[in-house]
């Protein structure tokens, strides 16, 4: 490593952002990338520890030493191939990742662990800056065709890696827009649109063909696409949120979360429609994770009057337990940027009624789960933000009898073939409910998988 003292000599600065007052008036970003010369200091935080466990955290399997080193040393081209050696976008995970890798920094066992995750965006940032990202097409094609249904960061990682082996890439999307979970569920705060634009140009420059607005399975038939394409790749995630099912869960005012996100990021985009508004409101989130906080943040930008965010699990340690111990994922209390926007965190409790006037949602009511002792708050809004339950269910997944496990996810053998030969799974589909990571991590080993099953077929 460029520096053997850094991690004694410097300590882990919180990435700048901008004042609260300021971001929730708008839907920008909400941090700052540190100063050049803090960014080499933080860079030069990361140890010489003989195993960096780092690799082991991360799915990808990310060479986070030699970016970091090589950053340190002001070599910020030969950082971004490194980078790209083992992660498709990493723009997408230096912003939404939950950082894995860090929970597993040698360094984390007694200090606070290097800044990976800020220091992967620093390096895409720049070289985007720098016009080293430029389109590369495939020098040869095999002229064999792929179909990948989901565009998704599972299915784009796929189609990116499997257009880069030469075949010929159609991702079919059943919304408006490419981009999955990442154009319509992360709000605009945690993903500006233009960087999702920016990568999805430079594929379609590449090759990749894109085909919005098809419902496969019902717009264009799952014998159609068996035969004008060689193998199909599923990459749907994991669309069927769970449900809360109390009384008064009929009434107005109670939405999933997803529609709730969805429609707001259709607004930023300019879409003219009718949406889910908190302005004015007392709102309840039901589901105290990183759904539940995009969902938080983007109330605040609507102006609610109140908010409040309900978990049924007790309050997470501020340390790690004894039973938590490095390198697992340290199950730890955090606070994300929209909680320090304010509203309330309600640990420990659950819904037992939701009750009305006219119809329309007007008070949530529960208990503790320790001491079943009762609660009642005001409610004009709730959100389910309870996570998912599985795939979704559609004429797709019927037509090409699909084989599905008990949990409700696609099965797949250990070449990631589903139950109909030819037909692969990737992604939160195949996976459950998971990680941004995970499923470019999915979409680059399914996409190996099919490249060797054409190579032999």
């Amino acid at each position: 490593m460029g520096s053997s003292t850094g991690f004694i000599d410097h300590r882990r600065i919180k990435l700048p952002s901008r004042p609260v007052e300021d971001r929730v008036g708008d839907y920008r970003h909400v941090y700052y990338a540190y100063p050049a010369d803090e960014l080499t200091r933080q860079a030069s935080r990361c140890m010489d520890c003989g195993i960096p466990f780092c690799h082991q955290g991360c799915p990808l399997g990310n060479l986070v030493p030699d970016w970091n080193d090589l950053v340190y040393r002001d070599n910020w081209k030969a950082a971004i191939e490194r980078l790209h050696q083992t992660n498709n976008f990493p723009e997408f995970t230096g912003l939404l990742c939950p950082a894995p890798c860090e929970g597993s920094c040698v360094l984390g066992i007694n200090k606070d662990p290097v800044t990976i995750k800020s220091i992967e965006l620093a390096i895409v940032d720049r070289a985007f800056d720098q016009g080293w990202i430029v389109p590369r097409p495939p020098a040869n094609r095999t002229w064999r065709k792929v179909a990948v249904i989901g565009s998704g960061p599972a299915g784009l990682a796929a189609a990116d890696q499997l257009n880069r082996a030469g075949h010929t890439v159609t991702v079919f999307e059943k919304s408006d827009r490419i981009g999955g979970l990442l154009r319509y569920g992360i709000p605009e705060f945690k993903l500006e649109k233009r960087v999702l634009n920016r990568r999805l140009e430079l594929l379609l420059a590449e090759g990749v063909v894109f085909r919005t607005r098809v419902n496969v399975g019902e717009d264009f038939a799952a014998a159609d696409l068996r035969r004008d394409f060689d193998a199909v790749l599923l990459a749907g995630g994991a669309g069927q949120p769970r449900d809360l099912n109390v009384p008064g869960r009929d009434l107005k005012g109670v939405h999933f979360a997803m529609d709730y996100l969805t429609q707001q990021n259709r607004h930023c985009e300019g879409d003219e429609l009718p949406w889910i508004d908190a302005r004015g409101k007392h709102v309840v989130i039901i589901g105290g994770g990183d759904t539940g906080a995009d969902c938080l943040g983007t109330v605040h930008r609507q102006g609610a009057a109140s908010v409040a965010q309900l978990e049924v699990m007790p309050m997470p340690p501020q340390q790690r337990a004894e039973n938590n111990p490095w390198p697992q994922w340290p199950h730890i209390f955090r606070t994300s940027s929209a909680h320090e926007e304010g509203g309330e965190r309600v640990y420990a409790v659950a819904t037992t009624e939701l009750r009305g006037v006219d119809g329309r949602v007007r008070s949530l009511h529960g208990h503790n789960v320790a001491d079943n002792t009762p609660f009642e708050v005001k409610a004009d809004l709730v959100l389910l933000a309870m996570g998912f339950t599985g795939a979704a269910k559609s004429p797709l997944l019927t037509d090409l009898q699909i084989r599905m496990t008990e949990r409700g996810n696609v099965w797949r053998d250990a070449n990631w073939m589903t139950s109909a030969p030819g037909v692969f799974a990737a992604g939160d589909m195949q996976r459950g409910q998971s990680l941004i990571v995970w499923a470019i991590d999915d979409g680059r080993r399914t996409a190996a998988a099919i490249d060797a099953w054409l190579s032999n077929n």
